[in-house]
């Protein structure tokens, strides 16, 4: 009923507006719904042959398209807030963000990226935040898993998100949990995917997933992932070859030199690490600012964007639109990554200077990107396993979860030569 009803008031609070040409999206402090706005423009790129101007550093990271009404009716909608200006305030707009004095810059979107979210098929006591996003924006996507990985799908993508994955086999380090019927299943799940590839150990198995999704980056794609997905990731490639999974997980003992047989020449963002062994440690290495180490709490957790030139760095830029500069902190498996630890050709996105540590990092591999962003839920400041997922209808204007839609969007950007 309200699809019906809403299309008859804005025809008619929209006499008038007939002559204006374009439509501003303001994604500063005057947007009612900053996460639903990423739906609309993916929406109007997989619907519509139209491009839309990305506004870099213009109130906030606003967006601009040639007016239409169902545009409007979509904004209405969606609750979200627009603007309707005329041709001339559109070129003005071009004309201030493309003044080189300026620190702003118009990036066209083209194409809407097709996503894959990698998560298991088995019952799960924990939520992701990249699918709550993309369901709460309306944005479509798939979700793929070891199968799919291993069988050649990931070519069919253009943007992967891996979920809460622990890619060194090691089921999460939650043994404590193995009463619980989740890890049984999710354990269960991985050891019939090992045997029907012929890896008679998961980790195993999760190496070369790994590595499947590595060639996918070389080859061009753009892969996000948060929490114990970014750290146990590289650290499975630089382990390559080498057992670094103690005998309650896999039957037997880890390599005791396997520190030192580490290849950080196969990671993407880290360096120099060296591994936590203890089966009954939820942590992986040494790679994660650990809640005791960070000496902060809820009240006192915040992380800083950087601000990049958006003319000569775009990528950086485009990954950091926001309307907010300090960003609420949030735990995770992986909160945050002690700098020292980090390449030095990776970018870093956010940090918290004062305790030394990065939250949100991006590169390049081959000719795909990668981008890693610590901790669990922008909006929960330590989840637990079994906790409801966040209601996004509550945290519409999330400063924390727009940077996870930046990078939904970022594929969709008019390809150029770039700086990084």
């Amino acid at each position: 009923m309200k699809r019906i009803i809403l299309p008859l008031i804005i025809f008619l609070t929209s006499i008038g507006q007939i002559q204006a040409n374009q439509l501003l999206i303001p994604m500063d402090d005057a947007q009612k719904d900053h996460l639903k706005s990423y739906g609309l423009i993916y929406w109007i790129l997989d619907t519509y042959d139209t491009e839309v101007d990305w506004l870099l550093n213009y109130r906030g990271g606003s967006f601009m398209v040639p007016v239409s009404q169902s545009f409007i009716n979509e904004c209405v909608i969606r609750n979200i807030s627009y603007e309707v200006i005329s041709d001339a305030d559109g070129a003005q707009i071009i004309s201030i963000v493309k003044n080189p004095d300026a620190n702003m810059d118009a990036v066209k979107l083209q194409k809407p990226p097709k996503i894959a979210v990698y998560t298991p098929k088995s019952t799960q006591p924990w939520d992701d935040a990249v699918t709550m996003a993309l369901t709460y924006a309306e944005i479509k996507y798939e979700k793929v898993f070891d199968e799919e990985v291993l069988d050649g799908k990931l070519p069919e993508y253009d943007w992967l998100h891996l979920h809460h994955e622990d890619f060194t086999g090691q089921f999460g380090k939650f043994i404590r949990m193995r009463g619980q019927s989740w890890y049984q299943q999710q354990k269960r799940e991985a050891e019939v995917i090992a045997e029907k590839y012929g890896y008679s150990k998961v980790s195993e198995l999760k190496l070369n997933v790994a590595k499947k999704i590595q060639e996918f980056v070389l080859g061009g794609g753009y892969m996000f992932a948060m929490c114990n997905a970014t750290d146990t990731y590289d650290i499975a490639l630089a382990a390559d070859g080498i057992d670094i999974v103690e005998s309650p997980y896999d039957g037997d003992g880890a390599d005791t030199g396997a520190d030192n047989k580490l290849n950080f020449n196969n990671t993407f963002a880290f360096k120099d690490f060296s591994l936590v062994y203890d089966p009954y440690t939820v942590e992986f290495s040494n790679i994660d600012h650990t809640k005791p180490e960070r000496g902060l709490n809820q009240s006192n957790d915040y992380f800083n964007l950087f601000e990049f030139s958006a003319k000569w760095d775009p990528i950086p830029t485009m990954l950091t639109q926001n309307h907010k500069n300090l960003i609420k902190g949030f735990m995770g498996q992986t909160t945050a990554y002690k700098k020292q630890l980090i390449k030095p050709e990776v970018i870093i996105l956010a940090e918290n200077r004062e305790i030394n540590e990065a939250r949100y990092i991006h590169g390049t591999a081959g000719k795909g990107f990668w981008t890693f962003y610590g901790g669990h839920d922008p909006e929960d400041y330590e989840h637990y396993v079994g906790e409801e997922p966040t209601d996004l209808n509550l945290h519409p204007n999330s400063a924390g979860y727009r940077l996870i839609l930046n990078n939904v969007l970022f594929p969709a950007a008019k390809k150029k030569k770039l700086k990084t």
